[in-house]
């Protein structure tokens, strides 16, 4: 004899009892590794439930594995029978409890306890009890195997259990059901809205880029004379020597049957396949390589730069969001590759896995991985307006069916350049930025609230 009073872990009604797990079992034993000498898994025979297997209060059957029946007879201690409580007991997945309720003749391995109850009416009780906080804390607080979690078989005996009288269990299953079926529904709801939520900004972005978002003025500048002028700059700086043609710059004209065409070097394309029908008249249309550097970024090695500078990862960055999740400095990243320099304003671009759609707007100096391109735009675009026309879904799409590659997919620089990019009035850039910031501020509360 000896008082427990220490070990229980909060009061319990009156009416119910504690009870060692092991006090109220049959058996706590767990499975053993199959005998595979010349042996595979079968598409048919003794279903073989692993760890992998095993849910929280469900049975994951999606791809199931079979034994043998001859393996099977040869590991009669692995055998599970219905209405046993299967809890892992090793790995990452320690303490997801479930019940077996199949009528099949199944398996198990070593990682996973086997809990045979006396009283088969307290089989839904535990599986709840082991699969609260109470219970997983517990599992966690006596593994054995930090690197690898390991929760051994007396450990697991030995556990308070709180149990309540048979008719209130019965009362607390039924609330506890009811109580996750709404759960469950609420989480449906919360997915379905965060959707709407995603595509709606696709949607305002898309708008946005085919002047549908905000009126336009009649009184703006049109787009068109700001296209000359930068072009008519170029020139200038090409004649003084300090920047050099582009013999493969991509430029955009209409043709004698008034068509669009996109011109590379010699090579003349139709546009016929994008929808400029629907850009307003003060509009225009042009490449990308025409609106910034795409592609020509500086180089640094990193042990040139400073501890304290910041340096910024594709893994930084929300994907569909441009958020930067952490600011990484030098010091607190290992690295050694080299370095894009990139200034506070300009626009950086992943050319790597375009569909995940990370764009930034930098708010200080930095440096990035070789996989996010700084664009630098010509001051009559508003980084920011370009910054959301590169996360539209009209770009996107453009993006992903030119990346190349099919297990590290990037869009390549040509391809980039010669991107459509719609330009507005620089006036419409500032109110078509605004009235997005506006709408995804009130979008973001509400993503905001439903986490």
């Amino acid at each position: 004899m000896k008082c427990i009073e220490d070990e229980i872990p909060f009061e319990v009604p009156e009416g119910w009892a504690w009870a060692r797990l092991a006090s109220i079992c049959e058996i706590i034993t767990k499975g053993a590794s199959p005998k595979w000498q010349g042996v595979d898994y079968t598409t048919t025979g003794t279903l073989f439930v692993t760890s992998e297997n095993i849910g929280i209060e469900t049975l994951l059957l999606e791809s199931p594995k079979y034994l043998s029946n001859r393996i099977n007879e040869i590991q009669p201690r692995s055998v599970l029978k219905k209405h046993d409580v299967l809890t892992n007991i090793v790995g990452a997945s320690i303490g997801r409890t479930c019940e077996y309720s199949l009528d099949k003749l199944a398996n198990t391995n070593q990682a996973v306890a086997i809990i045979r109850l006396v009283d088969l009416n307290l089989v839904d009780f535990i599986v709840k009890c082991l699969n609260s906080a109470y219970c997983i804390d517990l599992m966690l607080k006596n593994q054995v195997n930090v690197a690898r979690a390991n929760l051994s078989l007396s450990s697991l005996a030995n556990f308070l259990i709180p149990i309540p009288p048979i008719s209130e269990k019965h009362r607390i299953i039924e609330k506890v059901t009811l109580l996750f079926s709404q759960v469950a529904i609420i989480s449906e709801d919360q997915l379905a809205l965060k959707t709407i939520v995603s595509k709606t900004k696709a949607k305002i972005l898309d708008l946005a880029i085919r002047g549908q978002l905000v009126e336009q003025n009649p009184n703006d500048e049109p787009a068109s004379a700001l296209l000359e002028r930068i072009r008519t700059e170029k020139e200038e700086l090409i004649k003084q020597g300090k920047i050099k043609r582009d013999k493969k710059e991509s430029f955009i004209f209409k043709g004698a049957d008034n068509s669009y065409y996109l011109k590379t070097g010699d090579l003349v394309e139709s546009l016929e396949g994008w929808d400029f029908e629907e850009i307003p008249d003060n509009w225009t249309i042009c490449c990308l390589g025409e609106m910034c550097n795409y592609g020509n970024c500086t180089n640094v090695n990193t042990v040139d730069v400073d501890e304290f500078a910041w340096i910024l990862d594709l893994e930084d960055i929300e994907k569909d969001t441009g958020v930067v999740k952490k600011k990484v400095r030098k010091a607190e990243r290992n690295t050694s590759s080299t370095k894009h320099l990139f200034y506070k304003g300009q626009v950086l671009y992943s050319k790597l896995r375009p569909y995940l759609n990370k764009v930034v707007l930098a708010d200080e100096d930095g440096f990035c991985t070789s996989e996010i391109l700084p664009l630098k735009f010509e001051r009559n675009v508003l980084p920011q307006y370009a910054r959301y026309y590169l996360m539209s879904p009209t770009f996107l799409r453009y993006a992903n069916k030119c990346s190349y590659g099919v297990k590290m997919p990037r869009l390549g620089t040509a391809d980039g350049k010669k991107a459509l990019i719609p330009i507005p009035p620089i006036e419409e850039q500032k109110r078509i930025v605004v009235a997005i910031e506006q709408t995804f501020i009130q979008l973001n509360s509400i993503a905001e609230n439903l986490s």
